[in-house]
């Protein structure tokens, strides 16, 4: 694995712990440094701490929903490279529009593949 991989940074956003925890173990084993979230508040805690260059991010979460997280990572000039990719169930076309219009990199469709995440996630981080 090379160093740039090991050191980057990703934070898992999610309040459903059959999908944080799996991830969270999955990132590990690809070698990312991984840091989670179990809602908005905590998420915007952790970007601000760890400057994370990927947020895989829920939308529907309780305290603070993923579309305001992700105008805080948006807002954020430290944040402007990051890469922000929502996970959501919201499968309507507004809300998917919403999730670019607020600054998303890329929106999948819950139920999703892990494998098509990840390459996902090397696609956007590649040099």
């Amino acid at each position: 694995m090379s160093k740039e991989k090991e050191k980057l940074k990703v934070l898992v956003v999610d309040d459903e712990p059959s999908i944080l925890m799996p991830l969270e173990f999955l990132m590990r084993k690809n070698g990312y440094q991984v840091f989670i979230a179990r809602n908005g508040v905590e998420a915007m805690e952790s970007v601000n701490r760890e400057l994370p260059k990927v947020v895989v991010l829920d939308i529907m979460m309780p305290e603070m929903d993923g579309y305001e997280v992700c105008r805080h990572i948006r807002g954020k000039p430290e944040m402007s490279g990051a890469k922000v990719i929502f996970l959501s169930a919201k499968t309507k076309e507004a809300d998917i529009k919403k999730g670019y219009a607020v600054g998303a990199d890329l929106y999948i469709l819950k139920p999703f593949s892990t494998r098509f995440l990840m390459e996902k996630i090397k696609d956007l981080t590649a040099c």
